[in-house]
C-alpha cells in the first residue's frame, strides 16, 4: 500500500464516523416513541393506513412464502383487488423476517421488524446523501448534508418513524441512491468523453470507467420502479435532465454521445428489471413504454446533434428540433395511441388532484392549510432548510447563467426544481426534498466557513501550529450560523415532531377487535393465496363472505386488524361518487351511502354495490365521530355535491358554518349523531368507550336550529351497526290513529337511548324492526348491545308489548300482533 493510499484511508476515518455518528442520530430520533407503537404484548400499532396493508402483505408472503400476494379478495368486497403496491418493499422486509426467524417467524418477530425497518431505511438515507454530496462539492458538504439529513423533520421523519412501515421511506432512499449513481455516472462519463464511436471501435478503456457507475444507476432506478408504482416520476427527472444536458452541450459545441449513451444503459437496465416482475401495481406497461421511449428518443437528440453540426446549421436549431420532435410525438400520441398518450398525460395528471382528490392528506398542495395559502408547512417538513435551501438553489441557478456549469450540477439543479415542481402540487413530495434541502443547506453552510477562513485554521489544527489566537470573530459567526441556524432549529422541530406515530387509536383497535371475534367468519382464509379473477370476470365469493361499509380511511384496519372485508379502502376502491363533473353517474360506494339523505337511498346504494341483486354490498356499518364531523365533508366532496350539507348561521362571534338539515338527513348522521334511531335495517350492535369529541356541539346546534332534544353527550367513538332484513310487525288500529313502537337500548359502554317509530294507521299498520329482543343466537352476530326488554307499541290508549328472537330478524319473519 503506497503512503498516498495510507493517507487517504487515514483522511477518511474522520468522515466514516462522522457518517456512523449521522446514522446512529438519526436511528435515535425514530425510536424514541416505540412506547407508542409496542403498546402491549401481543399488540404493535402501525402508524397511519397503508403500513397495515404492507403488513398485510409480508404477512401472506411469509405464510406463502416467497409467493406475493398478487390478488386480495379480502379487501374492497365484492370485487378484491389486484396488487396495489409495487413488490419489492414488501418482499425485502417479508424475506428478512423469513431468515431471521429461520423459515417459521412467529408473529411477534413479524412486528417487530416491520416496526423498526422504516426506521433503518430512514437512518440508511444518510449515506447516499453524503456521497451525492461529497461528489458534487466536496466531503465537507457531504459530511455536514449527512447530519442535516439525519435530523430532518416534517415528511421525512414522520415516513420514516418506528412504526410507519410503508414504501415512502424507500422511496427516499432508491431515488437518493439513483441521484447519486447517476451523478458519479455523469462525472466519470463526461471526463471520459464516451462516444458511440468508442462502442463501435470497442474502446473498453475508453468507457470503461463509467459503465460500473452506469449500471449501477440503473439497478437502482430499478429497484426504485420496483419499490413505488409512481417511479416512473424520477425516470421522468432523469429524461428531462439529458434532453436539458443535449441542449447545453449543443449550444456549447460539446459532444453528446455520453448522454444518450447514460441514459439508454440506465433505461435498458431498469427496464430488465421492470419485465421480469410479474405485476407493478398496474403500471407495467406504463413503465415499459416510458422506459422504452427514453432508450429510442436519447439516441435521437444525439443524431440530430450530429446532423446539424455536420450541415453547420446555427446552434439554436437544436432546441427548436427538439421541441418540434417532442409536440410532434404527443399530437401522434393523441391521434393514433391512446396508451402513449395516456403515458405523457399521467406524468402530469398524477399531481393535479379534483373533488374528493383534495381530501386525501398527502395529495393536498404543500402550500395550503384550510385552502388558503400558507408557509406554515414549509417550516414543518424542513425548518430553516426550506428556505436556505431556496437560496442555495438560486445561487446555483445564478451561478449556471453566469459562470461554467457542470452536468452534474446542472442535474442537481434539474433534480432539484423537478422535485420542488411536485411538492408544491403534492405535499407527500416533501421527504423527496428533505434531501435537496439538506445538500443545498449544507453547501451554503460549508461556504459560510469558508469564507469565514475555517479551513486555515483546521489545516493549522492539523499541522499543529494552532494558536488560541488564530481564532477570530468570523470564526465564531459563522460556526454559531451552523449550530443555530441550520442544526438546532432543525433538531428542535424533529423532536417535537417524533413524539407520536399515529395510527388507530385505542378506540379503533377495540373495534375492529371485537369485529373479528363477534361477528360471522366471512369464509374465506386471510392468510391463502388467491387465485386472480380472468380479465373482466368477478372473483367468486362463497355465499357467507360480506363486506364492511365504512369509510376509506379506516380499510385497512377493518381488514389487518379485525380480518374483515371492507368495501373501501385507502387505496380508494370502493368509495363511489364521481370524479369529474356532476353530470357524472354518482357511483355506489362509501361516499354515496354515508351522504345518501335517507335509509332507503342509502340501502340503495349498499345493495347496488353488490352485483348480485338478490345480496347486499356490506353486512356490517361503522362509523366513527370524525366520519360524523370533521371527515364528513371529504365524503360529500367525493360526490362533487357539498351544497348546504354546511349553512352559515348568526352567532355571538359573527357568522359561522354549522351543520344544516341536509347534514342530519344524512345516513351518516342518523347512524352516529342519532344512533340509528327509527332506522329500519341498521341495528347498533357495538360501540367503543367515548372520546371526548365535537359530537355534543352538533348536537347542540341540532337542538338549538331544528328543535332536538338530544342529549348533548359524547357517545362512542366508534358505532358498528349491522344491516339486517328486520322483522315485520303487523297489527290493526283505528284508521287515523298514530301508532308507535319503541324500545329502551342499552349499550355495551351501559349507555341508553330510546329507538322508536311512527306511522299512521290505515286500519293496519307495519314496522319493520332491526333489534333482536332475545339476544344473539350461535354462530350469527354475538351482539352486547340490545333492546332492555319486549317492544311496546303504543296508540290511542292502547299499549302491546312485542317480543323479536334474532330469527325473525336475520329472515324478515312477519310477526302479527
Amino acid at each position: 500500500m503506497t503512503n498516498a493510499r495510507k493517507n487517504d484511508i487515514k483522511n477518511s476515518i474522520p468522515y466514516l464516523a462522522g457518517i456512523i455518528s449521522a446514522f446512529l442520530i438519526a436511528f435515535y430520533i425514530r425510536t424514541v416513541p416505540k412506547a407508542g407503537v409496542f403498546i402491549s404484548d401481543n399488540f404493535v400499532r402501525f402508524g397511519g393506513n397503508d403500513p397495515w396493508y404492507h403488513l398485510r402483505n409480508v404477512e401472506s408472503i411469509i405464510h406463502n412464502f416467497p409467493n406475493m400476494l398478487w390478488f386480495d379478495a379480502y379487501t374492497q368486497f365484492p370485487n378484491g383487488t389486484n396488487q396495489v403496491f409495487a413488490p419489492l418493499y414488501d418482499m425485502v422486509l417479508a424475506t428478512i423476517i423469513w431468515v431471521l426467524g429461520a423459515g417459521n417467524p412467529d408473529q411477534n418477530l413479524i412486528y417487530t421488524v416491520s416496526a423498526y425497518f422504516p426506521v433503518i431505511l430512514g437512518a440508511l438515507v444518510v449515506v447516499p446523501t453524503y456521497f451525492a454530496a461529497k461528489w458534487l462539492f466536496n466531503r465537507e458538504v457531504g459530511l455536514l448534508a449527512s447530519f442535516l439529513i439525519a435530523i430532518s423533520c416534517g415528511q421525512f421523519l414522520s415516513r420514516s418513524i418506528i412504526g410507519f412501515n410503508d414504501h415512502h421511506i424507500a422511496e427516499t432512499l432508491l431515488s437518493t441512491l439513483t441521484a447519486m449513481f447517476l451523478i458519479m455516472a455523469i462525472r466519470k462519463a463526461d471526463h471520459g468523453k464516451i462516444a458511440f464511436s468508442d462502442l463501435k471501435n470497442r474502446n473498453i478503456d475508453q468507457i470503461k470507467p463509467a459503465i460500473p457507475y452506469l449500471i449501477l444507476t440503473g439497478i437502482s432506478l430499478g429497484a426504485y420502479t420496483l419499490a413505488w408504482k409512481g417511479a416512473l416520476f424520477f425516470g421522468f427527472i432523469i429524461g428531462v435532465y439529458i434532453t436539458v444536458q443535449h441542449i447545453i452541450n449543443h449550444m456549447h459545441g460539446k459532444s453528446t454521445d455520453y448522454l444518450a449513451i447514460s441514459g439508454m444503459v440506465v433505461f435498458f437496465i431498469a427496464l430488465l428489471m421492470v419485465l421480469v416482475t410479474p405485476y407493478l401495481g398496474g403500471t407495467k406497461s406504463l413503465y415499459i413504454m416510458g422506459f422504452l421511449a427514453g432508450i429510442i428518443a436519447f439516441p435521437i437528440f444525439t443524431l440530430i446533434s450530429i446532423e446539424i453540426n455536420r450541415r453547420g446549421l446555427k446552434r439554436y436549431y437544436f432546441p427548436v428540433s427538439i421541441l418540434v420532435l417532442l409536440t410532434a410525438v404527443i399530437l401522434a400520441a393523441r391521434l393514433f395511441s391512446e396508451s402513449a398518450y395516456s403515458l405523457i398525460t399521467s406524468v402530469f395528471s398524477y399531481f393535479m388532484r379534483t373533488g374528493g382528490g383534495l381530501t386525501i392528506a398527502e395529495a393536498s398542495p404543500l402550500l395550503s392549510v384550510g385552502g388558503q395559502f400558507s408557509l406554515e408547512p414549509l417550516w414543518y417538513n424542513f425548518g430553516p432548510l426550506g428556505y436556505i435551501s431556496f437560496i442555495a438553489l438560486a445561487v446555483l441557478i445564478y451561478k449556471a447563467f453566469t459562470q461554467k456549469n457542470t452536468p452534474d450540477h446542472t442535474f442537481l439543479l434539474v433534480w432539484t426544481l423537478m422535485i420542488i415542481w411536485a411538492m408544491l402540487q403534492q405535499n407527500r413530495f416533501a421527504y423527496y426534498y428533505s434531501v435537496n434541502a439538506a445538500i443545498l443547506s449544507a453547501w451554503i453552510g460549508i461556504k459560510v466557513l469558508d469564507l469565514s477562513g475555517w479551513r486555515d485554521l483546521v489545516d493549522s489544527i492539523r499541522s499543529k501550529t494552532f494558536s488560541a489566537k488564530n481564532i477570530k470573530l468570523m470564526h465564531i459567526l459563522s460556526a454559531a450560523f451552523i449550530v443555530l441556524i441550520l442544526i438546532y432549529p432543525t433538531y428542535s422541530l424533529a423532536m417535537q415532531q417524533n413524539q407520536g406515530t399515529g395510527g388507530p387509536n385505542g378506540y379503533w383497535i377495540e373495534a375492529t377487535q371485537w369485529l373479528m371475534y363477534n361477528t360471522p367468519d366471512p369464509g374465506l382464509d386471510y392468510y391463502e393465496s388467491y387465485e386472480r379473477p380472468a380479465p373482466g370476470e368477478r372473483y367468486q365469493y362463497p355465499d357467507e363472505a360480506y363486506g364492511v361499509m365504512s369509510w376509506w380511511d379506516y380499510g385497512h384496519w377493518i381488514e389487518v386488524i379485525g380480518h374483515r372485508i371492507p368495501n373501501a379502502n385507502p387505496f380508494q376502491q370502493g368509495v363511489g361518487g364521481r370524479r369529474n363533473s356532476m353530470d357524472e353517474e354518482n357511483r355506489p360506494g362509501a361516499s354515496t351511502f354515508f351522504t345518501a339523505p335517507s335509509e332507503d337511498e342509502a340501502t340503495a346504494v349498499l345493495e347496488a354495490v353488490h352485483p348480485d341483486p338478490d345480496k347486499a354490498g356490506a353486512r356490517y356499518v361503522v362509523s366513527d365521530v370524525e366520519m360524523a364531523t370533521g371527515k364528513f365533508y371529504a365524503m360529500a366532496a367525493w360526490t362533487l355535491d357539498t351544497a348546504d350539507y354546511y349553512v352559515p348561521v348568526q352567532t355571538d362571534v359573527g357568522y359561522q358554518n354549522v351543520p344544516g338539515q341536509r347534514y342530519y338527513d344524512s345516513m351518516e348522521a342518523r347512524l352516529h349523531i342519532f344512533d340509528g334511531n327509527g332506522l329500519k335495517q341498521y341495528r347498533m350492535v357495538h360501540e367503543s368507550p367515548i372520546g371526548n369529541t365535537q359530537e355534543p356541539g352538533y348536537k347542540n346546534v341540532y337542538n338549538v336550529l331544528f328543535g332536538g332534544s338530544l342529549e348533548e353527550i359524547n357517545t362512542g367513538y366508534v358505532k358498528i351497526f349491522e344491516y339486517v332484513d328486520g322483522a315485520q310487525i303487523t297489527g290493526t288500529a283505528p284508521e287515523g290513529e298514530t301508532v308507535t313502537i319503541s324500545n329502551t337500548i342499552r349499550t355495551n359502554q351501559g349507555r341508553t337511548f330510546v329507538y322508536s317509530q311512527s306511522t299512521t294507521s290505515d286500519g293496519t299498520y307495519n314496522f319493520t324492526v332491526p333489534y333482536s329482543t332475545e339476544g344473539p343466537i350461535e354462530g350469527e352476530t354475538q351482539f352486547d348491545t340490545a333492546p332492555t326488554g319486549p317492544y311496546t307499541i303504543n296508540y290511542g290508549s292502547t299499549r302491546e308489548e312485542v317480543s323479536v328472537g334474532e330469527t325473525d330478524v336475520l329472515s324478515g319473519n312477519v310477526i302479527d300482533i
